[in-house]
């Protein structure tokens, strides 16, 4: 076999709500959504649920992602409010998420006019609209004054609030852009809490600012990134805040070459070896989801039980790459940890060498690694999905 894989670690993403949860008030938490679109940011929502179970709701970019989440769900016993981030895209998505009991954030006017049409079922979680107000992002939502008038419309029809918006540089220290945000966004919904309804519920953290703006956690925070074991810090490293890695990437080795001083290795012969060095072709290349462009990458090689770092050495190709075994005594079949485990690359270590971010590659993952759990899988073909 070729034994390329991605353990999702289902005990590590509870223990990460966990985590998020305990620094939450204490003595008026907010509930937690977690965030669980594109496939469980490349987990595979049929492994990472269960995981997830304790959390307050799950969130998704959109229909697709929240029947598939739904039927997940009910596969596996748990009944948990799914929220559309990007709300219904058109009336016949309203509808379905009205049959469905999804809740849907509202953006923008024709998402607006689509719910004001319907009277809202008092006993489905559609009831409650999550209000999408621009402080600053200027991706989604609407103005100031727009939010105001959307909220009285809403309200009077029935629907219960929850004022939303996302931060756009929470991961920044001393961020004037952030400040700004907080500022416009506690303003208005204290004039809403005024003048439209005492009842209207915030939501504004997202992972970064969970961790960074803990008097800004109002009625309901959005975890994500966190959740999966990856830092939303660029400077800080995911054990600093007592996070776990929920993927770990392996694969083995399936040839080792033998090449002189100044032979190069792979596409291009970008590397050339600075002595008589012992070349490991690893099982594993961009066709799985490992980055073709990496700099001065390591992975891990197991050792008598034991993780040693190893260069990646040539260029990473769609199915294989190299790995400079000359300091161990490696062999064809020995594992090799990507990502994920302890004493091999973070995950945040491998996006710095590739010049992107954790986020990225775990959403890049391929169906083609064996997608596995540390228990028993949830489903009986999870892999069709």
């Amino acid at each position: 076999m070729r034994n390329t894989a991605l353990t999702i670690d289902q005990s590590a993403l509870a223990h990460n709500l966990s985590t998020i949860k305990n620094i939450l008030n204490p003595k008026s938490p907010a509930k937690v959504m977690a965030m669980v679109k594109a496939n469980a940011y490349g987990h595979g929502v049929s492994y990472a649920l269960a995981g997830l179970k304790q959390a307050d709701a799950f969130g998704v970019a959109c229909m697709s992602e929240a029947l598939e989440v739904k039927k997940t769900c009910q596969t596996i016993g748990i009944n948990k409010p799914i929220v559309l981030i990007e709300g219904a895209f058109g009336a016949d998505e309203w509808l379905t998420a009205i049959n469905q009991g999804f809740g849907a954030v509202i953006h923008n006017e024709y998402q607006l006019n689509d719910a004001l049409e319907h009277t809202p079922d008092p006993d489905s979680f559609t009831n409650i609209v999550w209000l999408k107000y621009n402080t600053g992002m200027n991706r989604l939502g609407f103005n100031r004054q727009n939010t105001i008038a959307a909220a009285k419309l809403l309200h009077d029809k029935g629907y219960k609030l929850i004022l939303t918006s996302h931060f756009a540089c929470a991961d920044e220290d001393g961020s004037p852009i952030t400040a700004q945000q907080i500022s416009r966004f506690n303003d208005l919904l204290d004039e809403l809490r005024h003048t439209v309804s005492p009842d209207a519920l915030g939501s504004l953290c997202n992972s970064a600012g969970i961790f960074k703006h803990s008097d800004q956690h109002h009625d309901w925070v959005r975890a994500g990134i966190a959740l999966y074991g990856s830092s939303p810090f660029s400077h800080i490293d995911a054990h600093t805040h007592n996070l776990k890695p929920a993927m770990i990437f392996s694969t083995h080795i399936m040839a080792v070459q033998h090449v002189e001083t100044n032979e190069s290795v792979s596409y291009g012969a970008l590397w050339r070896a600075p002595k008589p060095s012992r070349i490991g072709i690893v099982s594993c290349g961009y066709g799985d989801g490992y980055p073709r462009v990496v700099h001065r990458a390591f992975v891990g090689v197991m050792v008598d039980d034991t993780v040693i770092r190893a260069p990646i050495v040539g260029r990473v190709a769609m199915d294989i790459m190299m790995v400079d075994l000359t300091d161990t005594n490696a062999d064809v079949g020995t594992k090799i940890i990507l990502w994920g485990q302890d004493g091999a690359p973070s995950i945040d270590e491998v996006a710095t060498c590739a010049g992107t971010i954790g986020y990225e590659l775990m959403c890049r993952t391929t169906a083609r690694p064996i997608r596995q759990v540390l228990s028993e899988p949830l489903v009986d073909n999870p892999l069709s999905e």
